[in-house]
């Protein structure tokens, strides 16, 4: 019998700087940022390797801030054949915005990213999967700046992030001012219906590597469907400086760092990976399938499922 050809899934890095993820903003300001040392190109430099080494292309979520004052990172990103996408400009939580600032902010990150490497990112994902029922207007400034694809919706309870109730799998939003498709990264529904994430990131560095693993071989397997990963150059750096404050904060950010590298070495090891627009393919007249969903329809989810 001839065997099927292996899952596929989608592997992404937000790239950014060690001091922008928000457990780290409440101790480190905005007007902080250009005087502390960058640790950026190294980072993706190492990631860069992996992926070589495992023969991987992946997608990477670019903060505009740092193509503008880093643009060798996003050359050398595009030399290597790796897709392009946004992940804002100053990395802050879309619901903390307003609607006008939240447009300056996107597309100020798409003009960096063009001008450091030539390239128009078509894919975006929000800092901290922040859009969400508080933010659902951003949605469609996505699609009037021309955006594609989306990965910001996270359907899990939180604190920061996640509608609750939003579908596990692909949805193309359909909005006034045009459609994009909107991919969550990797979730598990268990009994009675808990949805529990398994898409990388700080779960990936903090819970033992078989968590990971199994969420992935269930969805591959059981469900026969890719998933959605996500990882930060910065969460492979053990030698950052240690800026979030608290020890709550100090534990999601830096817990488990010294064994990312080998995590992710494993994951490529055990599974296969391409960019996100490989993996979930959107193409017209069909866009292969994709349930539709307006901003309404996700309000509605978000409420069922809150």
């Amino acid at each position: 019998m001839k065997q099927s050809p292996p899952m596929m899934n989608a592997l992404t890095i937000d790239v950014e700087e060690y001091f922008h993820p928000a457990e780290v903003q409440s101790s480190c300001s905005v007007k902080s940022w250009p005087s502390l040392p960058s640790r950026i190109e190294a980072q993706t430099d190492e990631v860069l390797e992996l992926l070589e080494r495992h023969s991987v292309s992946a997608t990477f979520f670019i903060l505009g801030w740092v193509a503008e004052r880093k643009p060798a990172v996003v050359q050398k990103i595009v030399r290597a054949g790796h897709e392009i996408g946004c992940h804002s400009y100053a990395h802050q939580v879309v619901y903390t915005l307003t609607p006008a600032q939240f447009r300056e902010d996107t597309l100020r990150a798409i003009a960096a990213i063009e001008n450091a490497g030539g390239v128009t990112p078509r894919l975006y994902r929000a800092p901290s999967y922040s859009i969400t029922h508080r933010s659902l207007w951003a949605l469609e400034i996505l699609a009037e700046c021309g955006f594609e694809y989306d990965s910001s919706i996270v359907p899990i309870v939180h604190d920061r992030y996640g509608i609750p109730g939003f579908s596990r799998n692909p949805r193309l939003i359909e909005t006034p001012s045009g459609s994009f498709l909107e991919v969550p990264v990797a979730t598990v529904e268990l009994a009675k219906g808990k949805i529990v994430p398994v898409g990388g990131g700080a779960y990936l560095r903090l819970l033992p590597y078989r968590y990971t693993a199994a969420g992935i071989r269930r969805i591959n397997r059981n469900e026969k469907r890719p998933v959605c990963l996500y990882f930060h150059p910065w969460e492979i750096d053990p030698g950052q400086p240690r800026l979030a404050s608290g020890l709550v904060s100090g534990l999601r950010t830096y817990a488990g760092i010294s064994g990312m590298k080998g995590k992710l070495h494993r994951l490529m090891t055990d599974f296969h990976f391409s960019t996100l627009t490989t993996v979930y393919p959107k193409g017209e007249p069909t866009t292969h399938g994709y349930p539709r969903m307006t901003k309404a329809a996700i309000a509605a989810s978000a409420t069922a499922g809150a």
